[in-house]
């Protein structure tokens, strides 16, 4: 049978070496999601859940296994790149929300929202983002700078930010841990009607019960013992 999944992780395997010890930080673990699907990642603090985005990201080497990202021109199988590669694959490819927002600070709402698109030379996506903020709710906030924003909102422009290049993947780190009720209740609709309705596989790490459930699957990792 084809596998017609955007993401497919197949046996990955990364470990740290701590002194005389070894912590086997991902073992083993394989799964799927289709584009326009989203995967909740739960776990107790220390279970691998940030490790495991970041090697989706490419930030981090795999140990062992393989994950394949299909993109309009072909799979790109993380194995096989070099640096360049996966740094080029996430700059293009790839969306990251944060917990902390991660906006900058010189630049107002629109400019953040417009940078992937400005280091991607993309300015067909760069006009787009007045819109999406807009849709967020920000239409009066989008020459402000973050400072002048609440938390809520800068976390809406950052989601914004993730969105701009239309990803294949979106990457988000406990996007809702520094909001309260009201406000990631608001980010988490955002993200994943979002991710629904661009056909974007989203990967959510959270320690949220309420943001997990509304994932279309769960993935949850156990606190790994050193060896």
């Amino acid at each position: 049978m084809t596998d017609t999944s955007a993401l497919s992780v197949e046996n990955i395997s990364k470990r740290y070496q701590d002194g005389n010890r070894q912590i086997d930080v991902i073992r083993d673990l394989s799964f799927r999601v289709a584009a326009g699907e989203s995967l909740s990642v739960t776990g107790p603090s220390g279970s691998g859940k940030s490790t495991l985005l970041n090697l989706l990201a490419g930030l981090l080497e795999l140990d062992s296994g393989d994950i394949i990202l299909r993109l309009n021109d072909g799979p790109f199988t993380y194995r096989h790149a070099d640096e360049r590669g996966r740094t080029r694959l996430r700059r293009q490819h790839i969306g990251y929300v944060y917990q902390f927002f991660n906006l900058v600070p010189t630049l107002t709402a629109l400019e953040n929202v417009c940078l992937p698109a400005r280091l991607n030379r993309r300015p067909d996506l760069e006009q787009r983002a007045p819109a999406l903020l807009e849709e967020f709710g920000l239409g009066d906030r989008l020459h402000d700078y973050p400072e002048l924003l609440s938390g809520g909102e800068q976390q809406r422009v950052a989601v914004a930010r993730s969105l701009i290049l239309k990803p294949t993947l979106l990457l988000a780190d406990e996007p809702t841990g520094n909001l309260d009720a009201d406000n990631s209740s608001h980010v988490a609709d955002l993200l994943f009607s979002s991710c629904r309705d661009e056909n974007i596989s989203l990967v959510i790490a959270t320690h949220s019960n309420e943001v997990a459930t509304r994932a279309d699957s769960t993935l949850h990792l156990d606190r790994k013992s050193p060896c």
